[in-house]
Formats: structure tokens, C-alpha cells, sequence
């Protein structure tokens, strides 16, 4: 007699319609692996769709090679499970794949892979989400989109790209600076990427221009020997957000000095605020603007066109380049595939705002949306599987004869 798996596998490769027991969770980065694994902890399976061929596909294919967690390591674990002791502070973009595939592996997480989701919509018939792939359509009452924010490139709309004899790529597509050694190289953005960036472009030996196009803040990674970010967070335990913005502030110019001199402006709401209001994180400084005081890194403002050698500048300078990077960072790319759906803004963003973003009607919840990195992801993980784990408590299954996350048909149910 074939096994359950067996059973399951010959299944999958000849039904057209699959039917999900417990939730259909898509997207296998960090925010889906997080929800998994506490409905795994709850006894709730799970069926997580991902259209790439691993997990966390924009840390292993979408990176650069110098990669760290800009925060320390407490405060991007996932739930139930942290890093090992013996990682760094800030682990490395290596380091943190592997602590993600561990995880995977120790809460049983295995992704239907090569599933790129091209429509999903909520049957009011049926009361099932109808989560339709390129080969297979996959039915559950339970919805939980973890695509989260950063699911496609965001390629500005500049005059003049297609006229530019040089490389133009998107740091999604950038590994090294040592490609690009000796040559004047304009990196389009300013935030973590572009900074990131532009300092191994230095360390290559290129010559790298840094288009600054609005505001910034730029903290220091540390003050005083510990994570700025977590003195923020202690502070907010006992003091207003405003205030403790403020003391940041004071504190960051202090160590850095006023970067405004240096073309880096600040925006006139603090830091935190802003980033809890719009999403725009602080840049944590780990080296570019030593580089920029020293006219190694040179700040340039705003591109008006892009022409045949190089770039024509706001101010009305023109300068020659070999290379573009745009470091203009991610969007969310829900409103693509997610149909009849008004939980969402045209931007691909919860209209409710954390903390209550997390779930919507008709069993559809969201997870790595909150705009506030790892931390939210964690949070929202954990309300999920347990509002889910409650309804399933007093779910009986359907079809116990194979212990099974889902039941394979051969037409429509």
C-alpha cells in the first residue's frame, strides 16, 4: 500500500483543485517561516506557497555580500526560537540564511516551492480563499498573506534611462563593489542601501557619487558602547516618543556632527516618529559618512536626466559614469495578485495601521507589514497563530485517513 506521502504526491500531480486544511500562508521569508511556526506550535498545519525555489529569497538571491543585520541580534529573532550563543552581534547575511533554514527545519517548515501565486480571491460561496497558481489551485478558509514589504524592486521612472551606454542595476542585483573598481559609479538613494553600498564601492576602489533626493537621518549604529536602537526602545518605556527623538538627536550630533553640512538634511520629525508614521528607517551609520566627510563618497542632489555617458544633475551639473545603482529600495506587491480585496492600500499596504493590521475579514490576516522590521513580524506571528488556533480547537477535520495538511481532488469540491 502507497504511503500517505506517496498518496500525497501523486495527488498533487494530478489534481487541478487542492484543498488546504489549515491555513495557506504565501511567502516563505521571515514573516511566513514566523507564522508557520507558531501555528506549528499551536497544532495548526499550515501550507506555505512560495514562488521562489528556497526560503528567505530576497536575503539569499537579492543581497549583497557584506550584509549584516543593522540591528543586534535580540532584536530580529523570530518567535520561539533565537539565534545560537555563538553568533556576533550583528549577525552576517550567511549567518542569519542559516539561522532561518534551521528554524525551518526544527518546526517541520517545508514550502511548496516554484509557486508563484497569480490570483486569489474569497469565494462567498464557498467561504474559502481560492489561492490560484500557475498548475495547481489551492482552497482554505484561512488566508495569511506574508509577501511583506519588500517584495519587488522599486525601479524610479528617470529620463533617459534607455539612452545610457553604461550598467544601470538595482542593488537587489548587486553583490560586490570589486566589479566595479576604477569606475565613477552614481548610486541613486540614500538610506541603508545606498550607504551600505557606496562604502563598498570605496572599499573596491570605485568612485562612488551618492544621489541624496530628500531628507535623511543618519544615526550612529551605537552610542556609547550599545545599540542605539536599544537605548531607543528602553527610553520609550519611561519617556514620551517626541522626547526620546530628541534625545537621539542631541546624541547623534554629538558623535557624527552636523550632517547637514555634508548635503545629508534631516527631516524636521524625528526619527522614530517618522519611521512609525511612514516606513522611512533611520540610516544606522557603519562607516559611508567617514567616507563622505573625506570626499571619498560625494553627495550629489537630485537626477533630472540620465544621458548617453552620464547624468545631467538638479543644480545643472553633468557628470560622466561608467555605472547606475539604484538603492531606491521595495515595495509591497499584494495588490497584484489579490483580488476583491479592500483590506489593502493601492500601495500593497494594511489600511488599518499597527498594531491592528494583522488581520482582516473572512480568515485573511497579514504578516511583515507593520513597518517596524523583525519586531512587528514577531508580533503579529504570534497573534495570528493564536486567533486561528482558537478556530481550529472546534474545527473537526475532514478527512482524517492520512495525517495529512491537505486533501487532494481531482474537480471542484
Amino acid at each position: 500500500m502507497d504511503s500517505c506521502k506517496e498518496q500525497e504526491q501523486r495527488g498533487f500531480n494530478q489534481a487541478k483543485f487542492v484543498k488546504v486544511l489549515g491555513p495557506i500562508i504565501v511567502g516563505a521569508g521571515p514573516s511566513g517561516l514566523a507564522v508557520a511556526a507558531c501555528l506549528y506550535q499551536q497544532g495548526v498545519p499550515s501550507l506555505i506557497l512560495e514562488k521562489n525555489d528556497c526560503i528567505a529569497s530576497l536575503w539569499q538571491q537579492k543581497t549583497y555580500d557584506r550584509l549584516k543585520l543593522h540591528l543586534p541580534k535580540q532584536f530580529c529573532e523570530l518567535p520561539l526560537r533565537g539565534f545560537p550563543d555563538d553568533f556576533p552581534k550583528y549577525p552576517t547575511k550567511g549567518q542569519f540564511i542559516s539561522y532561518m533554514e534551521s528554524y525551518a527545519s526544527h518546526f517541520r517548515i517545508q514550502p511548496k516551492f516554484n509557486q508563484a501565486v497569480k490570483t486569489t480571491e474569497f469565494d462567498h460561496i464557498k467561504g474559502v480563499w481560492r489561492v490560484q497558481t500557475e498548475d495547481l489551485e489551492y482552497h482554505s478558509r484561512w488566508l495569511i498573506v506574508a509577501t511583506g514589504e519588500n517584495a519587488e524592486p522599486v525601479i524610479p521612472d528617470i529620463v533617459g534611462y534607455d539612452k545610457f551606454k553604461g550598467n544601470i542595476l538595482h542593488t537587489s542585483e548587486y553583490k560586490s563593489g570589486s566589479k566595479f573598481k576604477n569606475q565613477r559609479v552614481l548610486v541613486v538613494g540614500c538610506g541603508n542601501s545606498g550607504m551600505e553600498v557606496s562604502l563598498d564601492l570605496c572599499r573596491h576602489n570605485a568612485i562612488p557619487h551618492m544621489v541624496v533626493r530628500n531628507t535623511v537621518h543618519v544615526l550612529p549604529r551605537e552610542m556609547f558602547g550599545m545599540s542605539t536602537f536599544g537605548i531607543a526602545m528602553a527610553l520609550l518605556k519611561w519617556l514620551p516618543l517626541r522626547l526620546v527623538d530628541k534625545c537621539l538627536l542631541l546624541a547623534a550630533n554629538l558623535i557624527l556632527g552636523n550632517t547637514d553640512q555634508l548635503g545629508l538634511k534631516r527631516p524636521k520629525t524625528g526619527p522614530i516618529e517618522l519611521k512609525n508614521v511612514t516606513g522611512k528607517t533611520p540610516v544606522l551609520d557603519v562607516g559611508a559618512l567617514s567616507q563622505i566627510k573625506s570626499g571619498k563618497i560625494k553627495v550629489m542632489e537630485g537626477v533630472k536626466e540620465v544621458t548617453k555617458n552620464g547624468v545631467k544633475f538638479m543644480n545643472g551639473q553633468e557628470k560622466k559614469f561608467e555605472s547606475i545603482i539604484l538603492a531606491t529600495g521595495y515595495k509591497s506587491n499584494v495588490p497584484t495578485w489579490l483580488k476583491g480585496c479592500d483590506f489593502f492600500t493601492k500601495d500593497g499596504m494594511p489600511k488599518t495601521p499597527f498594531p491592528n493590521g494583522w488581520k482582516g475579514e473572512n480568515g485573511l490576516y497579514t504578516v511583515g507589514f507593520t513597518r517596524r522590521g523583525l519586531l512587528g513580524t514577531a508580533s503579529d506571528a504570534v497573534k495570528i497563530a493564536q486567533d486561528i488556533g482558537d478556530q481550529w480547537k472546534t474545527i473537526k477535520g475532514n478527512d482524517k485517513s492520512c495525517n495529512s495538511h491537505v486533501i487532494i481532488l481531482g474537480k471542484p469540491w
